[in-house]
């Protein structure tokens, strides 16, 4: 039996179609930064109203990330029969409706159990939104996915900022949370039916006139292959999953652990607390937004090598000195440089991987992500919290160092 594939004179999406998809998707981004941040923000009142120590506190946010490692390896299958566009809307509103159970929690262990519903719906939407991207990317023949990063950081600082309004007006957990959940259910089911169908995720195209050839999708490997079989994981994920591992461990811990470095070794208080950390959030926003112009610029290879070795060495050259300015600077360079590290291996994912590359590769990634704040904090433990910083730096600069040799064997493939 053969196989007839879409032509560029008869596409299976439109160019009109692949736009709307592509603002659809950054406001599902946007939907899921937000959500996150009003998490974060209502930490401190759960922990209040539970009368939680630290100790505890650290436990419940364990069924977190236990949800999004158990149900992130199981998107790919669910995207392949269901398609991205159906699993990112269910994941999403899911995942509005799970925001609203921590809150009504009444002791540590049903608040472990919400939170593990939370991360679990995160964690398939985080995924699927992520192949949704790629195939919008595909059918645009452009670079696109670090706007998509930039939409979440977007929803993350609106997510915070509002956070932090409605807890001045003392508006109480449950009612944030209840707005969160219909605003952004709201949004998420309303983008989605903007979002690419079932059939435009499949590679399976030939490429625009005009597309790049690096845009230009393969054909699909044979059903037996083991780079699309996700029983049988091959070098190519180990390899592109370690970068993840090694980007997100470094993306995630430094806001972790810059408000303590700030006060404990560079004597700050007050609202300089939270300066080097704002420079580093404000700084990867910006660099998103710019990140898929310097993609078509320079290629991917490039912008993944560049951006983990400067954000190393600029948190490199913020740790030397215990100057407080030049601390906030490294953590500007850092933010800048590891913006696009991230979104842009998920981009090279999806092309070479397609949908069960991108849920194991970003698996891997994410477990990097879980994992850098304690073992930082072992290093610290061990030596010095300056010490313990510079592994963040260390980690940036080993992907700068092995991005060369992962992309030479991704051209060989």
């Amino acid at each position: 039996m053969s196989l007839t594939l879409p032509t560029a004179s008869q596409p299976t999406v439109s160019k009109a179609q692949a736009l709307s998809a592509r603002w659809a998707t950054s406001a599902v981004f946007f939907a899921n930064g937000m959500v996150m941040a009003t998490w974060v923000v209502r930490v401190p009142s759960v922990q209040g109203a539970l009368q939680l120590s630290p100790a505890t506190v650290g436990i419940a946010l364990l069924g977190m990330s236990v949800g999004s490692l158990l149900a992130m390896p199981q998107t790919g299958h669910l995207a392949a029969r269901y398609g991205t566009r159906r699993v990112t809307v269910t994941a999403g509103v899911l995942m509005m409706l799970a925001l609203i159970l921590p809150f009504l929690a009444p002791n540590l262990w049903l608040l472990f159990a919400a939170l593990s519903l939370l991360g679990a719906g995160n964690g398939v939407m985080d995924v699927a939104m992520n192949a949704q991207g790629v195939a919008v990317e595909r059918w645009l023949a452009k670079p696109v996915m670090s706007s998509f990063h930039a939409a979440y950081s977007l929803g993350n600082l609106a997510g915070a900022g509002l956070g932090s309004l409605l807890l001045g007006w003392h508006l109480g957990s449950v009612s944030h949370a209840l707005l969160i959940t219909l605003s952004m259910s709201a949004v998420v089911l309303l983008a989605g039916a903007k979002l690419l169908p079932k059939r435009a995720d499949e590679p399976d195209r030939e490429p625009e006139p005009d597309a790049p050839p690096e845009y230009a999708p393969s054909q699909a490997a044979p059903a037996n292959s083991s780079s699309v079989n996700p029983s049988n994981p091959n070098t190519l994920i180990w390899m592109l999953g370690l970068l993840c591992f090694l980007g997100m461990m470094g993306e995630g811990s430094l806001g972790d652990w810059s408000g303590l470095y700030s006060k404990q070794v560079l004597s700050l208080s007050g609202a300089a607390l939270g300066a080097a950390y704002t420079a580093f959030t404000l700084a990867m926003t910006v660099g998103r937004v710019f990140g898929d112009g310097w993609r078509s610029r320079y290629g991917d290879q490039r912008v993944v090598m560049t951006g983990a070795l400067l954000s190393g060495a600029g948190l490199c050259a913020g740790l030397l000195t215990l100057n407080p300015s030049l601390m906030v600077l490294g953590s500007l360079v850092f933010g800048l440089g590891v913006a696009n590290v991230v979104p842009v291996l998920y981009g090279t994912v999806g092309k070479v991987l397609a949908g069960h590359g991108i849920a194991r590769v970003a698996t891997i990634g994410y477990a990097g992500f879980l994992t850098g704040p304690p073992l930082i904090g072992f290093v610290s433990q061990l030596s010095s919290l300056r010490w313990g910083m510079t592994l963040i730096a260390l980690s940036l600069l080993l992907v700068g160092l092995l991005t060369p040799r992962v992309y030479r064997r991704l051209s060989e493939r």
